[in-house]
């Protein structure tokens, strides 16, 4: 029956759990540091470039970034964790008293794979009530370069708006009505679906019902001739009301806000294929966490005196970061459209769970 048992032994449970729990944090400490001090020689020049900002404009974008590193490498701290402790335990023989007690390869594993669980459970509400916000907050701070940013409903990002055959893109749509402001913005101007000129400038207005922009540069497909101009009218009776959808932005939404979003988007005749995969992806991307134990868990299985203890961290190592690829290859293609956005999301995370699960009955044997 011993052997039957999820947790044969309480004392030894939590001593696994533990011990994982404090190389998982402790590795994420360091990753966030370190990155967060990187982060921040380049990107302080250009917060202190703006005038009346300072230290407490420092202090702001670290808490606003912080959130982003810590959901981006969560995933690498619980896959190191698991090669750190599960490599150290192996050198030690305290596989080996484990294994000679009884228990087998699932159940030496099961107390990292439950805290995995709650991992993945406490990710899921970090992601959706901490770092959507957080960067919702810090995009739009960075879309008027860490200048004071408008009302949170006076801007929105990456807006494209169809005028007839040409489309036209503005990276940043401040205010509203009259007095909307159309910053980076790029008329790709198309005759029956065919791109003939692509025209950029910094800055758009609306006057005379209609759009002026400000020098403007205009590439021309036909002979790849480039030409200036101080002004350029365009969207003649395009009401500034038709920049005030965004594009979705799932990141800086929540689980429920970006379902409403895609819901209010489908029903305005947009495509949602990339959005449902993101969304479908905030709950697959968590269980990240529970894959790692098993895909590092090769490290942990084997004699130690054979002095392949470092090839097989290697390749756990190599196993995890393999996940990560083809995760994000997924969600790319589900962006695109190319895979279905179920599919995008879940699938990675199916392969690799079997994949981890072989990996581990392999370790059995």
């Amino acid at each position: 029956m011993k052997q039957l048992a999820f947790f044969p032994s309480s004392s030894m449970a939590w001593y696994m759990a533990k011990t994982f729990l404090k190389r998982v944090f402790a590795v994420l400490a360091m990753l966030v540091i370190i990155l967060m001090s990187l982060d921040l020689l380049r990107q302080s020049s250009d917060i202190l470039a703006v005038p009346g900002n300072g230290s407490s404009q420092i202090i702001t974008y670290i808490a606003w970034r912080t959130p982003q590193v810590v959901a981006q490498f969560l995933p690498f701290s619980v896959l190191l964790g698991t090669l750190i402790m599960l490599a150290g335990m192996n050198q030690n023989s305290e596989i080996v008293a484990m294994k000679a007690a009884g228990l087998s390869a699932h159940q030496i594993l099961a107390p990292l794979v439950v805290t995995a669980i709650g991992i993945a459970f406490l990710t899921f509400i970090f992601n959706d009530h901490v770092l959507a916000p957080t960067s919702a907050k810090l995009k739009a701070w960075q879309a008027v370069d860490y200048a004071q940013v408008p009302g949170q409903s006076d801007i929105r990002t990456r807006v494209w708006v169809l005028d007839g055959d040409d489309l036209i893109f503005a990276k940043t749509v401040i205010g509203g009505g009259p007095s909307m402001i159309l910053k980076d913005v790029r008329i790709n101007e198309r005759v029956n679906g065919e791109l003939t000129s692509v025209t950029q400038g910094p800055v758009a207005r609306w006057t005379d019902d209609g759009w002026t922009l400000n020098d403007a540069t205009t590439f021309t497909v036909a002979n790849a001739a480039t030409s200036t101009a101080p002004i350029v009218r365009f969207g003649q009776g395009l009401e500034p009301s038709r920049f005030t959808i965004s594009s979705l932005d799932a990141d800086s939404l929540g689980f429920a806000a970006l379902r409403e979003a895609i819901d209010a988007q489908k029903a305005a005749g947009r495509p949602v294929e990339g959005a449902e995969a993101a969304w479908w992806h905030k709950l697959s991307g968590p269980l990240a966490s529970i894959l790692m134990p098993l895909l590092g868990s090769i490290a942990g299985f084997g004699l130690a005196r054979a002095g392949k203890t470092f090839v097989r961290v290697v390749i756990g190592m190599a196993l995890g970061f393999t996940y990560f690829v083809v995760d994000n290859f997924a969600l790319a293609m589900g962006n695109l459209g190319a895979y279905d956005p179920f599919i995008a999301a879940w699938a990675p995370f199916f392969l690799f769970l079997l994949l981890g699960e072989t990996v581990l009955i392999r370790s059995e044997e």
